[in-house]
């Protein structure tokens, strides 16, 4: 599969950091691990980028580190202004620009609220396919990353009804490549193994509890061995997220959501990152959403957020080395 090109990214290019939802939780997690990290992950500088009013309040950082989005945004935490819209967006936009242009190593993006920005009329369910249309990719894939697991789910935000409906074969081999590109260039993994879930209990039981893993897991799973990829399954969901499963695979391939979100929230929660792969930039994204109910209040945890920007820079070295 093609990879997209953009500019090369130096060793001590930046790591941004955006603003997200300015109600939300989203500018403390971004000051925080700014805080946390001393300002940069190795040679790399972090930066924040979006309104500076709306980092105001979360924590001393330098005005050097700002970069300013030309749109404004009033912060009042735990009401979101549909007014914010723009300077959001903007933001995400500013700090993919930059990383297209070789001036930035990565981007980590603090959450956004999807309902407020989709009633000023943006055109997209979220970050990834906001992100896929800024970087010209054809397809963006969903990863939940952390030391213990990586996952990646082949459907994401549709009701469970329709997920079965939504796994096709083309579907399934596509994602699978994506995902074995990047942990062969994204996360320095020389030979990538690849473990795919069934969807149905026991994956199908020979077809007694569904055909989906026969007529279409299997096959697409042949293809990808043809290819020379190393894949396994379709395997029993129930049984491939133990330490001794975990240990024979880089990445879980899992049919919908929370088949593979649960597995990685309870073993990893706060260290859980979310990635895009299928970019030519580098995105890591905490994996949390916006936090209205404890926006402002001092109690939102960086963990996440913090190792979304460690993983970036990682990310972004493996590209640059």
């Amino acid at each position: 599969m093609p990879t997209l090109k953009s500019a090369e990214i130096g060793l001590d290019a930046p790591i941004l950091l955006t603003m997200g939802e300015p109600a939300g939780i989203g500018p403390e997690v971004a000051v925080a691990a700014y805080i946390e990290l001393g300002g940069r992950v190795g040679r790399r500088p972090l930066l924040l980028v979006g309104d500076p009013e709306a980092f105001l309040g979360c924590g001393d950082v330098p005005r050097n580190a700002l970069i300013a989005t030309k749109a404004r945004a009033t912060r009042t935490p735990g009401l979101p202004d549909a007014a914010n819209a723009a300077a959001t967006v903007e933001a995400i936009s500013l700090a993919v620009e930059m990383a297209m242009n070789g001036e930035a190593g990565a981007v980590a993006t603090a959450p956004i609220n999807k309902a407020v920005l989709m009633n000023t009329g943006f055109a997209f369910p979220g970050h990834t396919d906001f992100l896929a249309a800024l970087t010209g990719a054809p397809r963006a894939v969903m990863m939940l990353a952390s030391d213990e697991l990586r996952v990646v789910p082949l459907t994401v935000h549709i009701p469970l009804a329709q997920v079965p409906g939504a796994i096709d074969i083309p579907g399934i081999i596509e994602t699978a490549e994506i995902t074995l590109a990047a942990l062969k260039r994204d996360f320095s993994v020389d030979r990538p193994r690849l473990a795919v879930a069934g969807l149905n209990p026991h994956a199908g039981e020979d077809t007694v509890l569904g055909r989906e893993e026969a007529d279409i897991i299997a096959p697409a799973i042949a293809e990808l061995r043809r290819r020379g990829q190393t894949v396994l399954g379709p395997l029993p969901s129930d049984t491939m997220f133990h330490a001794e499963a975990r240990a024979r695979y880089d990445a879980a391939l899992c049919m919908y959501h929370d088949q593979a979100l649960i597995p990685i929230k309870t073993l990893s929660f706060w260290e859980g990152v979310n990635v895009t792969l299928g970019l030519p930039i580098v995105r890591t994204s905490p994996d949390h959403g916006t936090g209205f109910d404890i926006a402002g209040k001092g109690l939102a945890d960086p963990r996440s957020m913090i190792a979304a920007v460690r993983l970036a820079a990682k990310m972004a070295d493996a590209r640059a080395g």
